[in-house]
């Protein structure tokens, strides 16, 4: 005889709505959607089985014991906690508002981060990736629209050129038309055989060490600033006892990577001036009186300019590729008197960003493998296939058959003698263009930390159900799969979720509006 669950394994002849029917005249409907409710919303929750303890935090003494056999399903769900809102919505919606505080922190204050940062120079610097090719583009020479969000500005024609010449592969060289903002050309070559593809995967590749070598030239510039200008350094003291003499003055940054329609990946950077504390390293200072944030602009553009990255050889291009900035690098000041830009927009901003990843190339896909890259990769498809081919081709192994796909024994007596292929990672990350970073980072003493608002959001929902802190959950789990069982039950669980969501959206929205009469009132 079946059981009530097995009327919900996967091959039922039970559609969505009949399965969440049957499932919500379950007695032990309402159990169930307690039980789902930490990762109801998400799309592909992850279910586990094995022992959940309840340990004394003080003692380690045991206080109760439960088997997963017991719960709803026989499993405990966990929320994914993918932050691509393009695979999963909820954990997304999470994972921004993570974002958010982190930013938010870093230019206000709070959750531990004083206060007194808000008063420190800080600009918001967008920094792009160089021409590998012409691509169909949308410019607008001047804005007439009231919003940026809103705008209705017509742009100028793409490629306008007073000749209508070819290249040397037949196809045009100019484009008249005036794109709309959706246009599904934008971002594409003009010529697919003309454009680099190579150099640009090898770019999104290495734009990471650009940016370290980048944000390092800053810090000289600033560094020799304070020298010129006689403002004394700080003696420290490093946690190995040395004495050292710092620059007084460094630089904390949060940064969120974008991709491009083209598939190029750039950087939106705020960078703030902090000062050294002699006593306290980890101290967030003012700095000093004689470094304004228009030394921190000039370090920027120097820097810029100066900053290249020629990367190792490679058996298509011995002398290595040339990895620099773009000419577009816009420096922007926030909470400037009649600026655009406050600390509320440009978090919301970035942490918008921090949740996507190739969605706007129209590109999305898993990590690729020898089994599925030919259902990407064409060398003569289009931008995307040619990129993702490029990603294969240049991160292919090096001293070795390629035709047998052996290593005779010269070409491992080789492989000992040389380092390893710098470009192999570029196979891994063939799935993401060549770009291999995380979307979001930020320098250590810039703000909180995604791990410590994870924390705190655990340790209250804790109290919230336990109505204590004195008790640690330790479990002993092991992986069962993952997605919900039927698709009726994610409809269930996704749709409360939704209602607990817009519940806390209209709290929030609720409290605001109170704080706001208290404050007229006053």
């Amino acid at each position: 005889m079946s059981t009530p669950l097995d009327l919900y394994r996967p091959g039922l002849a039970l559609g969505r709505d009949a399965q969440a029917l049957h499932r919500a005249a379950m007695p032990q409907f309402s159990g169930w959607l307690e039980h789902t409710r930490t990762a109801g919303g998400c799309a592909r929750p992850v279910r586990l089985t094995g022992t959940i303890a309840a340990v004394e935090r003080q003692t380690g003494r045991v206080l109760g014991e439960q088997h997963t056999d017991e719960m709803p399903d026989g499993v405990l769900y966990k929320a994914c906690g993918n932050r691509r809102v393009s695979h999963c919505p909820d954990c997304a919606w999470v994972y921004q508002g993570d974002a958010y505080q982190v930013v938010r922190c870093g230019l206000t204050g709070g959750k531990g981060v004083p206060a007194s940062v808000g008063r420190h120079p800080v600009v918001f610097a967008t920094f792009t990736a160089p021409s590998f090719g012409a691509v169909h583009h949308r410019y607008i020479p001047r804005h007439t629209c009231a919003t940026r969000q809103r705008c209705d500005c017509r742009p100028a024609p793409c490629r306008a050129r007073s000749s209508t010449s070819t290249c040397r592969h037949g196809q045009p060289a100019a484009c008249f038309a005036r794109h709309d903002a959706d246009d599904p050309r934008l971002g594409q070559p003009l010529c697919l055989d003309c454009y680099d593809h190579g150099h640009q995967v090898v770019w999104n590749y290495f734009a990471g060490e650009l940016w370290r070598r980048t944000k390092q030239a800053i810090e000289r510039h600033l560094a020799g600033l304070c020298r010129r200008r006689g403002i004394p350094f700080v003696q420290v003291v490093t946690d190995s006892g040395r004495v050292r003499w710092v620059p007084p003055v460094r630089v904390s940054h949060g940064k969120v990577a974008e991709m491009q329609r083209r598939a190029a990946v750039h950087f939106h950077v705020l960078l703030r001036l902090d000062g050294v504390d002699p006593d306290d390293l980890d101290a967030l200072v003012s700095p000093p009186v004689g470094i304004t944030v228009d030394d921190l602009e000039a370090a920027i553009h120097a820097a810029v300019r100066q900053i290249t990255v020629t990367t190792p050889s490679h058996p298509d291009q011995p002398q290595g590729w040339t990895v620099a900035w773009g000419e577009q690098v816009d420096v922007r000041r926030i909470n400037s008197a009649g600026g655009e830009l406050t600390d509320g927009k440009v978090a919301a901003y970035l942490a918008k960003y921090a949740t996507k990843a190739t969605e706007v190339t129209g590109h999305q896909s898993t990590r690729l493998t020898p089994a599925t890259i030919d259902d990407y990769a064409d060398p003569e498809g289009d931008h995307l296939a040619r990129l993702i081919d490029a990603c294969w081709h240049l991160g292919r192994p090096t001293g070795t058959d390629t035709a047998s796909g052996a290593a005779t024994a010269d070409d491992r007596q080789g492989s000992l003698d040389t380092k390893p292929n710098a470009y192999a990672g570029l196979r891994r990350w063939a799935h993401m263009l060549g770009f291999g970073g995380h979307f979001l980072t930020k320098a250590r003493r810039y703000s909180v930390t995604f791990g410590l608002l994870r924390d705190t959001r655990a340790t209250y929902r804790r109290a919230e159900d336990d109505g204590s802190t004195d008790t640690v959950t330790v479990g002993v789990l092991t992986y069962a799969g993952s997605g919900w069982l039927t698709e009726g039950d994610a409809l269930l669980a996704n749709t409360a979720a939704a209602q607990r969501r817009q519940a806390r959206r209209i709290g929030r929205e609720e409290l605001a509006h109170e704080a706001w009469l208290v404050g007229a009132a006053a």
